[in-house]
């Protein structure tokens, strides 16, 4: 057994029936390579063989009575995996836009808190006779580094499959009575003054040193500050509705902006996001005179952590720039924000949010949660944050399910009531797979959207080749 963390915790608790919180991501493979087809029970074959290197995928939770603490994980003694399992076939032509409708279909539905929260889906039908998987893992039990530990874990480095044996075999545990999860709970609260004082001394630091860094900051614009972004019609409750676009960036492009523009791959894609909803925005008549504020979680995982389940990340909000005409500007804007921000962060401390979710009753925050939701309170006040942005490092070289290559993994962030929508990047091979996830009553085509991408990474090429060769034309000038 083992006691979530108060932040993998949260993540349950901050879901409502219109707002899942698991991460999603969709894979697509040419089954040529493998050197048979591609079966549901062929899955569930390879798989059941994996299972003790992917640790989230038979605990299950053992919620405390009353919601007094957080849950526990325990080694599922009814597990099956084939209730995890699932197949679907895509009516013709099996294109795009059925696939993303599948897709969003899928991320829609919460997962079953009774059994292990995951579940992938093989679908078939895809054009040109490629598979699909649709993989779906609770946010509690995963965040984006640890997610793509988990799926290198699963898949292969070639089409042969291997065969992994666990050094010990699996032992489910008991299921504990109340008696004992409320002698657990009793024992860790009397633990919290303590923790509580030691997290307020921090904080309290911490606060007083990042607004000492920002009275002496030369930065022309900080980090925002939350309640600060601009209303646009995707900051509004979200219903329990999905609608899901994705596209592939070249990656090659993108290092080359980043290259010669100084920045980092991360920053470039940020303002990547924000050229495309300037553009998307300006399209629909609706682009704010303020610049969107973007919540981009940020990994704290240290080295001793890596291969560890569960979040190890904090948040930082930052401008997009997207009232800023010239892509280049947007681009240093963005840069010197998050410049900014990570200062901010290391001043901040690593595990500052870790600390505080620890005092969260799990009960007071999902009861706080649902009423925020059935209220739509979020339509009543200016938005926290406009959208979330993620963008997660995969792995530079090919991967295989079952003998099937992987040609693309396009990753499914949640998204929350006053911001619905969530575009999340995920690197691999040479390509930056995008996946963009929103609520459809709140934004109309979420494939402009995936099209305007394309256009803000050729107009950020142009506008590097461009500053270039002025660059250039100067130095020899001089």
């Amino acid at each position: 057994m083992e006691r979530l963390s108060g932040l993998d915790a949260a993540f349950l608790g901050l879901e409502t029936p219109s707002a899942p919180m698991h991460v999603a991501g969709l894979a697509i493979f040419d089954p040529s390579t493998a050197d048979g087809p591609i079966t549901l029970e062929r899955l569930v074959e390879v798989f059941s063989g994996r299972l003790h290197l992917a640790a989230p995928f038979r605990r299950r939770l053992a919620p405390v009575p009353f919601g007094l603490h957080h849950p526990l994980w325990i080694e599922d003694p009814d597990f099956d995996i084939r209730n995890h399992l699932h197949h679907r076939t895509l009516p013709p032509p099996g294109g795009p836009d059925e696939l993303s409708a599948l897709a969003a279909e899928l991320a829609a539905r919460p997962l079953d808190r009774s059994r292990p929260l995951w579940e992938i889906t093989l679908i078939d039908g895809l054009e040109g006779g490629r598979i699909a998987l649709h993989s779906k893992v609770h946010h509690a039990a995963i965040d984006g580094a640890s997610g793509n530990e988990l799926q290198i874990a699963l898949l292969d480095l070639s089409p042969e499959v291997e065969q992994h044996v666990p050094e010990e075999p699996w032992q489910p545990d008991p299921v504990p009575t109340e008696a004992e999860l409320l002698a657990y709970a009793a024992a860790s609260w009397a633990r919290h003054p303590e923790r509580l004082a030691t997290a307020l001394r921090r904080s309290t630091r911490a606060v007083l040193d990042v607004r000492r860094r920002g009275a002496e900051s030369s930065a022309a614009v900080l980090p925002p500050t939350p309640f600060r972004a601009p209303r646009t019609s995707f900051c509004q409750a979200v219903t329990p509705n999905r609608s899901f676009a994705y596209t592939s960036l070249d990656l090659r492009q993108v290092k080359a902006v980043k290259a010669a523009a100084g920045t980092t791959v991360n920053d470039v894609v940020l303002a990547l996001c924000g050229g495309a909803l300037r553009r998307y925005l300006a399209e629909r008549g609706e682009r704010p005179a303020e610049p969107l504020v973007a919540m981009v979680p940020v990994s704290v995982r240290t080295e001793d952590q890596k291969g560890a389940m569960g979040n190890r990340v904090s948040f930082t909000l930052t401008s997009l720039g997207t009232d800023l005409a010239d892509p280049l500007d947007r681009l240093r804007t963005v840069s010197e924000v998050m410049c900014e921000a990570k200062l901010q962060q290391d001043l901040i401390g690593a595990d500052t949010l870790q600390q505080w979710t620890e005092f969260a009753a799990p009960a007071v925050l999902g009861s706080a949660a649902r009423l925020y939701s059935r209220l739509s309170a979020a339509n009543a006040h200016r938005p926290v944050f406009n959208l979330t942005i993620s963008n997660v490092p995969g792995p530079p070289f090919p991967l295989y399910s079952a003998g099937a290559r992987m040609l693309a993994h396009y990753p499914a962030g949640p998204i929350y009531d006053g911001a619905g929508l969530n575009i999340t990047v995920m690197s691999y091979l040479d390509q930056l797979d995008v996946g963009i996830l929103a609520c459809p009553d709140l934004l109309d085509d979420v494939w402009d959207l995936a099209d305007d991408l394309h256009a803000a990474l050729d107009e950020l090429v142009e506008a590097t080749r461009a500053d270039s060769s002025q660059l250039d034309a100067y130095r020899r000038a001089g």
